[in-house]
C-alpha cells in the first residue's frame, strides 16, 4: 500500500494554501520526522540544515514568495531536498507598488494627506515638494521585477540605468559595473536586489553620499541590502532627500528613528499584498508540491535546486 504524502506548514499560511494542501495531501499541524513536504509561509523560522536534519523523509520545500534568503537552499540541495519559490506571479504587482512608493516619496503624498486631515490646509497651502521631472533612476538588480519597474519608469519619461552581477544583452539601459558608478550617475536608487551575504549592506554610507542631497532611495527588495543605520544617518543629516521603504532589516520591527522622520514613506512589506497576487502565490506553493509528488518535477525551483528538480521525484 502506498504511503500517504504528508505535508506540514511552517509560518502563517493563507486559507487558499491550507485548503489546497488539505485537498491533495495528509496535512499535518507541524513538521515531524514522517513528513514528505513542507510549505513555508510568512512568519516561519529559518529553514537550514539543522532544521531539516530530523526530517528524514523530507523531499521538497515549497516557499511562499520570490525571495528565499530565509532558506539555506544550498544546504538543502546537498541533502537532496528541492526548494521552490513563487516568481513571476508577483512581478507586476510589486512593480506597480514600487512606482507608487517612488511617487509618494518624491511628492510626499502621505504627508500631504496627514496635513489635510489635521486641518493644516485651513490655515495655509501645503508646502511645495520635490519632483520626478528630470530625474534619472538607477535600479539595483535588473531581474524580473527590476525589468518591470524599468518599463514603468520609462513610461513616466525618465531615464533608466542599472547595476547587477553582469550586463544583460536583452536590454538597452546603460549598465554600470559597480553600484558606486550607478549612484554617481543617478539621483534615484531603486533597490530590487535579493538578500543574502553577497548583497548585505551594499547600500552603505559611501553609496548614499554619492547619491547626493536630492537623492531618493526606494527599497522593495530585501531590508538587509541597505545598511539601515547608515540610511538613518544620511536622512537625518540631509545627505539624501528621502526614502520609500517596503522592507526592513529586522521585520516587523522598524527603527523608531525612521518612524519619526517626515521625509520617509514606510510600508509593512506589502509590495505583493493584493488579494489577486497573494492568491496566485499561494496557488503556486500548492502546485509545486502537487507537481513534485505527481512525479512531474517542481514547477519553479530555485537556482540551487534546478538539477534536482529536473530529475523529478524518485520512484
Amino acid at each position: 500500500m502506498t504511503e500517504p504524502v504528508k505535508i506540514a506548514i511552517a509560518g502563517n499560511p493563507t486559507p487558499l494554501i491550507v485548503n489546497g494542501l488539505k485537498a491533495a495531501f495528509d496535512l499535518r499541524s507541524e513538521p515531524g520526522p514522517d513528513i514528505h513536504g513542507l510549505a513555508v509561509c510568512f512568519g516561519g523560522r529559518r529553514i537550514d540544515a539543522g532544521f531539516v536534519a530530523p526530517l528524514a523523509k523530507l523531499e521538497v520545500v515549497s516557499s511562499f514568495g520570490v525571495g528565499y534568503d530565509h532558506i539555506d537552499a544550498a544546504a538543502l540541495a546537498e541533502r537532496g531536498i528541492v526548494v521552490t519559490h513563487t516568481p513571476d506571479v508577483l512581478t507586476e504587482e510589486v512593480a506597480d507598488l514600487t512606482l507608487g512608493l517612488l511617487i509618494a516619496t518624491v511628492r510626499r503624498i502621505p504627508q500631504a494627506d496627514r496635513y489635510l486631515r489635521a486641518g493644516g490646509w485651513l490655515e495655509r497651502p501645503y508646502a511645495l515638494t520635490s519632483t520626478l521631472r528630470n530625474r534619472k533612476v538607477g535600479i539595483l538588480g535588473l531581474g524580473r521585477i527590476g525589468k518591470a519597474i524599468a518599463q514603468r519608469v520609462q513610461a513616466f519619461g525618465l531615464a533608466v540605468e542599472y547595476h547587477g552581477r553582469h550586463p544583460q544583452p536583452d536590454v538597452a539601459y546603460r549598465y554600470h559595473p559597480t553600484l558606486l558608478d550607478l549612484v554617481h550617475s543617478c539621483d534615484v536608487l531603486v533597490v530590487a536586489a535579493s538578500g543574502g551575504a553577497e548583497t548585505k549592506h551594499i547600500v552603505n554610507r559611501e553609496v548614499l553620499e554619492a547619491l547626493g542631497p536630492e537623492g531618493i532611495v526606494v527599497n522593495i527588495g530585501r531590508g538587509s541590502v541597505i545598511d539601515e543605520a547608515a540610511l538613518i544617518a544620511a536622512l537625518r543629516d540631509g545627505t539624501i532627500l528621502g526614502a520609500g521603504l517596503d522592507v526592513f532589516e529586522d521585520e516587523p520591527r522598524v527603527p523608531a528613528e525612521l518612524i519619526a522622520m517626515e521625509q520617509v514613506v514606510l510600508l509593512p512589506h506589502v509590495a505583493s499584498a493584493s488579494v489577486h497576487t497573494r492568491n496566485a502565490m499561494g496557488q503556486l506553493v500548492v502546485d509545486n508540491l502537487v507537481s513534485w509528488f505527481a512525479g512531474k518535477g517542481a514547477i519553479t525551483p530555485v537556482p540551487e535546486c534546478r538539477a534536482l528538480a529536473a530529475a523529478r521525484r524518485p520512484g
